[in-house]
Formats: C-alpha cells, sequence, structure tokens
C-alpha cells in the first residue's frame, strides 16, 4: 500500500512509518490534552467574577503540568526517531518555539504563584492568561508555518515563519483551543458559570467552522500538490468524509450546547480537533518535512528505531495508565463553594 511513495522494504518500510505514527500520536494528545487548559488560560479575563477563575483554574490544576508531558515525548520521540527532520526543523523555528516554551514556564509560574497572594493575584492573572495566549499563538505560527514550507527551504532567513497563513493559523488555534477550554468549563462546573461558558463555545464552534473553511480553502491554493491530493478522483470521494465529519460535528457540538448537554460539546470538540489533524495528514503524507524530506528519508536506521520503539511501547501504556487515573479521580464538578486553594 505504501511501497509507492518509497523504494524501501520490509523493516525498512514499516519500522518509519510506526514511528510516524507514535510522533503524530503523542502531538495529537498535546493538542488535545494541554489545549483545553490553554484554551482555559485564553478565556480567564472573560470570567465574570473572581471565584470564577478561581474555579477554572482549579477545574485544572490537578491535570495540566502531566497534559505538557506529551509535548516532551513528542520532542524527544522526533529527536530520536527523525533526527534529519528535527535538526531541520528546531533551527527553522527557533524563535517561535523559544516563546512557546517561555510561555509555558510563566503559566507554570502563575499556577503556583496565583493562589499564594492576594495583593498580587491580578498580575498572576494575568501572566496566566499571558502565557496561554502567547503560547497558544506560537503554536499556530510554527504549524502554518511548517504547512507553508517556506521556513524550513534551504537558505531561508530567521523570519520566514512570519506569513499571513502563519498568523491566521495562530489566530485560529487561539479560537480553536478557546473552543476546547469553554467545553471543559461546561463539563466540569455549574450555575451561572457553566452558563457563562456555554455561551461562549456556542460563539467559538462557529469561528472555528469558519477559520476551518477559509484553511482548507487557502491551503490548496498555497500549494498546488495539496490541491492535487484533494481534487483528483477518486481521492475526492474517498477523502470527503473528513471535511464531512468536521462539519457534522461542528452543528453537533453547537445543537449539544444550545440543548444543555456537558460532557458531548467537550467531547466533540476533542473529535472535531481530530478531523482537523486527519485532514493535515492527509494533506502532507508522505513528508514529514514538506518539501524536503519524507519519512522514509528523515527516519533513523531501523536498528536505532526499533530498540527506541520497544521503549516506546512501553512508556506509551505508562503514560496513558497514569493520566487516566488521574482524570478518574479529579472526575466530577468543581463547586464555587468548594474552591479554597490549587494544592
Amino acid at each position: 500500500m505504501f511501497e509507492s511513495f518509497t523504494d524501501a522494504t520490509g523493516l525498512a518500510l514499516w519500522l518509519p512509518l510506526a514511528s510516524a505514527g507514535v510522533v503524530g500520536f503523542a502531538v495529537a494528545m498535546y493538542v488535545l490534552m494541554d489545549g483545553f487548559d490553554l484554551g482555559v488560560g485564553i478565556l480567564f479575563p472573560g470570567a465574570a467574577k473572581p471565584e470564577w477563575r478561581d474555579a477554572m483554574m482549579v477545574s485544572v490544576a490537578p491535570v495540566w503540568d502531566g497534559n505538557e508531558t506529551w509535548l516532551v515525548l513528542g520532542g524527544a520521540g522526533l529527536f530520536a526517531l527523525f533526527p534529519v527532520a528535527y535538526a531541520t526543523l528546531l533551527p527553522a523555528f527557533y524563535l517561535p518555539l523559544t516563546a512557546m516554551l517561555l510561555a509555558l514556564i510563566l503559566r507554570g509560574v502563575a499556577f503556583e504563584f496565583r493562589f499564594k497572594t492576594e495583593a498580587h493575584k491580578p498580575f498572576w492573572s494575568a501572566s496566566f492568561h499571558l502565557g496561554s495566549v502567547v503560547a497558544t499563538f506560537t503554536q499556530g505560527l510554527v504549524l502554518g508555518a511548517f504547512v507553508e514550507g517556506k521556513a524550513i527551504e534551504a537558505g531561508a532567513g530567521h523570519w520566514a515563519w512570519l506569513s499571513p497563513f502563519s498568523v491566521f493559523v495562530g489566530l485560529a488555534l487561539l479560537v480553536g483551543y478557546g473552543l476546547l477550554g469553554a467545553t471543559w468549563i461546561v463539563k466540569k462546573t455549574e450555575g451561572e458559570m457553566q452558563a457563562w461558558a456555554r455561551d461562549v463555545a456556542g460563539r467559538l464552534v462557529a469561528v472555528v467552522a469558519v477559520a476551518l473553511v477559509i484553511v482548507s480553502l487557502w491551503m490548496p491554493v498555497m500549494a498546488p500538490e495539496i490541491a492535487a491530493r484533494w481534487f483528483a478522483w477518486p481521492n475526492m470521494v474517498l477523502l470527503a468524509p473528513v471535511p464531512i465529519a468536521a462539519g457534522v460535528l461542528c452543528v453537533a457540538i453547537f445543537v449539544s450546547l444550545r440543548r444543555g448537554g456537558e460532557s458531548l460539546p467537550f467531547y466533540g470538540s476533542f473529535a472535531l480537533f481530530l478531523s482537523g489533524y486527519a485532514g493535515l495528514a492527509v494533506s502532507l503524507f508522505p513528508a514529514l518535512v514538506p518539501g524536503r524530506y519524507d519519512i522514509w528519508q528523515a527516519a533513523s536506521g531501523p536498528s536505532s528505531l526499533a530498540f527506541a520503539l520497544v521503549g516506546l511501547g512501553v512508556l506509551i501504556p505508562m503514560i496513558l495508565g497514569y493520566t487516566l487515573y488521574n482524570y478518574y479521580v479529579f472526575r466530577g464538578k468543581v463547586r464555587l463553594e468548594d474552591v479554597d486553594g490549587y494544592h
């Protein structure tokens, strides 16, 4: 099935594919798991009452740092499994990635200090919001520039990642993470606060739907090879379920919010992100560094891949296990009267 993309056979064919699947899984998990707590920070200034902001932070406090495990795993996996891609992508996106990491550090500091002080709580609230916005926007910048490909061309400048498309993707990701955050608040709270989050989520899902349409049209115009992938026959029919699923999910989330759904909008938002992720994978496959390296060209040798995959095969179930246990222990609603601190 994949032989048409490469001359590799046997383990040299399948080990890079499995490795790409592992890295892709880690990145998807990070986007989903850290996306909603970044979204909570993005929505922070919109909360009408101080106790609402306290409840928002408490709702993600038990899980936010564990969510970022997937970012470490994705980066380390890329380094171990696809060193050529790592060595190409990191210099190309050095500035936005550095800004992202500094913003994530700022969020972590704000988490710890906001509940330790009353006099400086507004400062740490603003820091939490700023860190969330910057981390999200820079992730969108990197994603947009990665798809566009100009920043990873040979001889590209230090600012080649900055373009109208990458800025738009950054803004779109702010809205998308905001949707994840709003639906998380709907799931975890009740009363007036839940009603506020429900209204915000209803507005954001409409904006996300428009952003998905714009990106879906912009990408084929920007990259003829993507247009050929989606609009050639019979690909148009075979790939049609991806955009159809995204449209159906947007409608389902909106309807569920209007009908008082609590969990469905959150998990529907997860599924919406996964549909967009699937569309991106279809558009770029088998490229790992668009325009330069495919999965097989960027991969380590078969023995290195096999060794790393054995370790990851043990590590990933462990991470999934403690993540699921953590969410199980801290299931249920966050009630305003019970919010008395972070720890």
